[in-house]
């Protein structure tokens, strides 16, 4: 028998093209293949069926000849037998276990075999070139059998349709191991890798005009792929040179699509409309391990996200360290926006803010030996985010403080909005008990402060009360020093005019007397002044110990 393929559809329109293959004039053991009751297939034929082939609950009735002419692999079954063979009078039982593509694609098989048209689409020619290479349907047994023609129409569609490369890797997830072994996957993430790569999608043969759009354009098909189809792709995108930031890009895209069909929050209640709690953790290894090593080719949001949904799905380990790492590296160039992560669902807060926290907690362990510029680039970023997260009601006070005491003290040339930042979580919180307020506050250093910060804190009835006092005591050692250095220039001006005048003295060889009483008077008062102030320091010491141990 020999058989012609037809092409039907245009290339260029947006539906999807088939082939038709057409039986030359020869005779037919059966006209038809009708479907029965019991979930069986029988042939309209005038001889009665020899060869029955069970496939997925169903069996098909049907003629030797036709078959065991077109596949090898039958033709061992009948001739040679097998464990998977029985004999039920005059006919043969063959059970087909695991061919791909089921009972649909065999039917497609039984009808070839049979002589009678067949229309294979981008839907079906998959599976269909697999059950072909399952029943070992070659060229050996007759020319233009079914592996050849299927091939032939698989090349076609991979090298000219954008549209039917995508229908034919979706076939492919449920003959996952058959079309990788046959290549079908490598085949069409090459083309879809080479297509997305060309400057323009209209210079080549597409399902529709793309020109319209600029880089990302090939963003939400590929966007559509499962995370082993996805990872291939971005796998040939690399091989093919494609821009690191470009390829990031496309990583972020999908990624947010995928993950935005189930909540983290509710891991524990997984619909059968969600994808499996297992199947997101793989995905998130895969995507850490396929993101680009090039610095800024992602955002640093978006790793928080991925660190996110890594801790919630308990990741390895190892992984979940080296996106920490990598995060931690970005966060001299980050702003407040980029460490904003947003918590799913109506309780807890507003942000997740334990996810900066292991970020920092790795940044002080591993690289904070960088320069002083970049800590206190990074003390400056901590603050700013900690005064955007201050105002959130639902934000556990266990969480600020971890956030507050993240970063060493010096990481900050100046505390003021630290302060800031407390105090807008305590006027946020006003339920909090005095030793929680105290173990937040102690952070705060009163030489840190400037003198505005102090004067707002001696006026802060929010902040604990040991606290205010300390800082009050400070400020009055602080106003006596003021006192004794605003006397310092008078005494310098007379230690200056005496010097002047024993050097000049010294010069002439002719000491005056009451000039040497008049230097040992000044320095006699210079040492009362001290010796006034150490003890004014002594007794403000005194009291402070006092007020602590009330």
């Amino acid at each position: 028998m020999k058989n012609t393929c037809e092409l039907q559809g245009a290339v260029s329109s947006g539906k999807s093209n088939r082939c038709v293959v057409l039986p030359a004039d020869v005779p037919l053991l059966a006209d038809s293949l009708e479907p029965t009751r019991n979930h069986g297939w029988i042939p309209e034929a005038s001889s009665p069926a020899d060869l029955i082939i069970q496939v997925d609950h169903s069996s098909f009735h049907l003629h030797k000849l036709a078959m065991v002419s077109r596949s090898e692999y039958l033709n061992r079954l009948v001739f040679q037998g097998g464990c998977n063979i029985e004999i039920s009078g005059d006919r043969l039982i063959i059970q087909l276990e695991n061919i791909p593509g089921g009972k649909k694609t065999f039917e497609l098989v039984a009808k070839f075999c049979y002589g009678w048209k067949i229309d294979i689409t981008a839907e079906n020619v998959a599976p269909l070139y697999c059950a072909a290479h399952f029943l070992e349907m070659n060229e050996e047994l007759e020319e233009g059998n079914l592996i050849s023609k299927t091939e032939a129409f698989l090349s076609f569609l991979i090298l000219s349709s954008w549209k039917d490369t995508f229908r034919i890797l979706k076939s492919c997830e449920s003959i996952s191991s058959w079309a990788k072994d046959l290549q079908i996957v490598k085949h069409c993430s090459e083309a879809i890798a080479w297509k997305a790569c060309s400057k323009s999608p209209s210079t080549t043969t597409y399902d529709e005009d793309y020109s319209k759009f600029d880089n990302s354009w090939w963003f939400e098909d590929v966007s559509k792929l499962r995370i082993d189809h996805f990872v291939e792709v971005i796998q040939c995108l690399k091989r093919g040179g494609t821009k690191s930031d470009l390829v990031g890009s496309c990583i972020q895209h999908w990624t947010m699509k995928w993950f935005s069909q189930f909540t983290l929050t509710g891991l524990d209640k997984v619909t059968p409309k969600h994808v499996s709690i297992q199947l997101h953790r793989v995905s998130t290894e895969c995507l850490i391990r396929l993101l680009p090593t090039e610095v800024n080719s992602v955002s640093c949001n978006f790793l928080l996200h991925l660190l996110k949904a890594g801790v919630m799905l308990k990741i390895d380990l190892e992984l979940l360290c080296v996106l920490e790492r990598r995060i931690a590296l970005m966060l001299d160039q980050c702003s407040v926006s980029d460490l904003l992560v947003k918590n799913q669902g109506d309780k807890g807060s507003l942000n997740d803010v334990d996810v900066v926290v292991r970020v920092l907690q790795c940044y002080v362990c591993h690289i904070s030996k960088n320069s002083k510029e970049k800590m206190h680039a990074i003390g400056r970023l901590v603050d700013g985010y900690l005064i955007q997260v201050a105002r959130d009601k639902n934000l556990r006070v266990e969480s600020f403080k971890s956030l507050v005491e993240a970063l060493p003290q010096d990481a900050r040339l100046c505390d003021d909005l630290l302060y800031r930042a407390i105090d807008m979580y305590l006027k946020a919180h006003p339920e909090l008990r005095e030793d929680e307020r105290e173990e937040m506050c102690k952070v705060l250093g009163y030489h840190r402060l400037s003198q505005e910060a102090r004067v707002h804190v001696a006026k802060n009835n929010r902040l604990p009360v040991k606290l205010t006092t300390q800082f009050m005591l400070l400020e009055q050692v602080n106003m006596a020093t003021r006192s004794v250095t605003s006397d310092e220039p008078n005494y310098r001006r007379t230690h200056t005019h005496t010097v002047i005048r024993v050097s000049t003295d010294f010069e002439r060889r002719n000491i005056n007397a009451n000039e040497m009483k008049l230097m040992k008077r000044d320095v006699e008062v210079m040492k009362s002044q001290l010796l006034e102030l150490n003890t004014c320091r002594i007794k403000l010491q005194k009291q402070l110990r006092k007020r602590c141990i009330w």
